[in-house]
Formats: structure tokens, sequence, C-alpha cells
């Protein structure tokens, strides 16, 4: 073999590592870290933060009309969930203080409901912020 023909053949490997090498995609970012699971999650600190960041922000419980007419926002919140009938749901209330699995807000969350759809509308809740707001309403959904 000529040493043409044997620097052609190295000259096409490197040319062909360099084009894998570039294709190749980037390293993945590191996903944040999850919610933390709190023991004694309180309504103002730790769930309107939750409702702020998931219910509100898309609009669609942040005091519009529309999604069923639940307004998330902060001081309207608490008032609007704790002990009221759901209006898919005539036989639940949103929040059953003390009683979490058979809250309303917790079945949407969940997608355990048996109409409409899951919440948050396009995506889930990380399990943790579920767990947090299973915990504030089994201690008794307290206003603090």
């Amino acid at each position: 073999m000529s040493e043409k023909m044997i620097l052609a053949i190295v000259l096409a490997f490197i040319l062909v590592l360099a084009a894998v090498t570039a294709c190749k995609s980037p390293a993945e970012p590191a996903s944040p870290e999850p919610p933390a699971i709190i023991a004694n999650p309180s309504f103002s600190g730790n769930i309107q933060a939750i409702f702020n960041a998931s219910c509100n922000a898309a609009g669609c419980h942040g005091g519009n009309p529309g999604a069923g007419g639940l307004n998330l926002t902060s001081g309207q919140s608490y008032g609007n969930l704790v002990n009221i009938d759901s209006v898919q749901d005539a036989t639940k209330k949103l929040v059953l203080p003390g009683n979490a699995a058979d809250s309303y807000l917790v079945i949407k969350l969940e997608g355990r409901q048996e109409t409409g759809s899951r919440m948050p509308l396009g995506g889930t809740l990380h399990v943790n912020h579920i767990q947090n707001i299973r915990t504030w309403i089994a201690q008794g959904a307290a206003n603090n």
C-alpha cells in the first residue's frame, strides 16, 4: 500500500472521528433537587407556594373565571378550597380537613377523578408536592 493511500485512510478516519464527536449530544443538564417532604407543612408557607407555581402561573386558577371558577391565588385559595363542594363531584369536598384521600383536590392531583382531567393540566406535580398537600390536609388543613 502506498504512503498516499495510508495517509488518505488516516485522514478519513480522523474526519469521521471528528464528525462523530461533533454530533454527540451535550451532557444532560443536572435535574433539580426534588422538593422536600415537610413533616408539618403550613398553608401560607408551603401549600400556597405550590399553587402559585403550578396552578396560578399558567393562568388556570389565577382568578380566571374559567377553570371551574376556582381561584387559587394568595388570599383567595384557602376559602375557595376548605370544606367547599366540588363542582365536578358534588359528593366530595375540595379539601376535607383530616381526610386527604377523599379530598377532591388530592383526587385530581393523583389522577383518580372520574370526570375531567388530572391536575395540573399538561403535567403532574412532583410526588413530594402531592405528599405535602396530603399531609397538610391530614393534619387538619389549617389556615396557617
